[in-house]
This record gives structure tokens, C-alpha cells and sequence, in this order.
């Protein structure tokens, strides 16, 4: 294997090279996802089974610390932290004081789903780009291959066969690339999904929470 890769042309050894980048970078931000949501996942179950076992609001406002905090902590501090800036203030409407709590929690639901999916992008290309990329490495070999022909007098499977061999070696890596971008970005999406929604109706539940406190301010 080491010997095709050694003697193929300059433009297969660099189609080549840029599908090892690609692959090596796709496996990292695989790796770098894989903790990430399980982590969020974890926190979120973690938080909501405090939050819904009845823990006072303030307390959990106040111990609240960004280090140690996971996103759908982060969104409960954004809104309640609004709701409480208004409840300080006399006067203030009950639906307004609701409103801004949840405009709040919704900016944070925007910064924190931004990070999950970052990276995604990323994976999402490597899997469309890289089986083109690595047949454009083949073609290209194969190309260089029946070109060597036409100082050939006759011409035998002999002759061709290394540099064809040379040549699909690009489409093998682009398929090595593609296919674990492609898995794990359609897992991720799908857990992200679940978490999205998760957050959604914790925001829209937790809305309905403070409306009552508002109301009976």
C-alpha cells in the first residue's frame, strides 16, 4: 500500500493528502462532539430533575456558576435574571416582566444551540466533498496511467494495472473520510434535535412559571 502511494503523481499524493487532513480533522471534531452533547445531555437530565423537584428558584439562581453550569442551566440564570430585574422595579406588568424573561432565555437557547452545532458544518462537507474529491485523485491516475500507453508498443493488463491501482487508492480514502462525517453528523444532528426540543419546553414550561409569580407580584 505504501509503495502505490509512494510512486503515484504528484497531483494523486496531494488529493491524497488533503483526504488524510480532512479525515484526521472530521475524527477529532467527531471526538470533541461525542463529549460534548453527552455532557450537555447529562447536565440538562441533572438540572431538570433538581429544578422539578420543587428546589426554590432563588437558590438555584444563586448558586448558579458559569464553570460548572450546562446550557439549560445557563438559559434558566438568563431568564430568571431578567425576571428578577423587573420584579425589582414597581409598576412593572406581569406580561411584560414574562416577556422579556423569555426573549432572554431565547438569545441564550440561540448562543448555546450555536455551539452545539458547531462543527457540524464541517462534518456535513467532508462527507458530500470527499468521495469527489478522491474520485477526482482516481480519474486523474487513471488518466496518467493510459497516458503511459502511447509509448507501449502492445499494451497488456501489465502495464496499466499498477497505476490503476495507484489510482483507486484516492477513492478509498475519500470513502474513509466520508463515511464516518456522514454518521456522525446524522447522529449528532438527531441528539441535538432532542436537546433543542428539551430546551424549548423547559423555556416555554418555565415561562409559564414565572407568569404565575408575576401575577401574584
Amino acid at each position: 500500500m505504501l509503495a502505490l502511494v509512494a510512486s503515484a503523481s504528484l497531483t494523486v499524493k496531494l488529493v491524497m493528502a488533503l483526504l488524510l487532513v480532512a479525515s484526521m480533522m472530521s475524527w477529532w471534531f467527531i471526538f470533541i462532539k461525542l463529549f460534548a452533547v453527552k455532557r450537555a445531555t447529562q447536565l440538562a437530565q441533572e438540572f431538570e430533575q433538581t429544578f422539578w423537584n420543587g428546589a426554590d428558584l432563588q437558590l438555584l439562581f444563586e448558586r448558579f456558576s458559569p464553570e460548572r453550569s450546562g446550557e439549560l442551566e445557563r438559559i434558566f440564570e438568563a431568564g430568571f435574571r431578567e425576571f428578577m430585574k423587573f420584579k425589582k422595579q414597581p409598576h412593572t406588568d406581569a406580561t411584560m416582566m414574562t416577556e422579556s424573561a423569555r426573549r432572554a432565555m431565547r438569545a441564550a437557547y440561540q448562543r448555546e444551540m450555536d455551539s452545539l452545532e458547531s462543527h457540524l458544518s464541517f462534518l456535513a462537507t467532508v462527507g458530500s466533498v470527499s468521495p469527489y474529491v478522491g474520485l477526482f485523485g482516481t480519474v486523474w491516475g487513471i488518466m496518467n496511467a493510459f497516458r503511459g500507453l502511447a509509448n507501449v508498443a502492445q499494451a497488456t493488463l501489465s502495464h496499466v494495472a499498477p497505476g490503476i491501482a495507484e489510482a483507486l487508492i484516492a477513492t478509498a480514502m475519500g470513502l474513509f473520510a466520508a463515511i464516518p462525517a456522514v454518521v456522525a453528523y446524522n447522529r449528532y444532528t438527531a441528539d441535538i434535535d432532542r436537546l433543542a426540543n428539551r430546551y424549548e419546553s423547559f423555556i416555554e414550561e418555565f415561562s409559564n412559571i414565572l407568569q404565575r409569580q408575576a401575577n401574584q407580584k
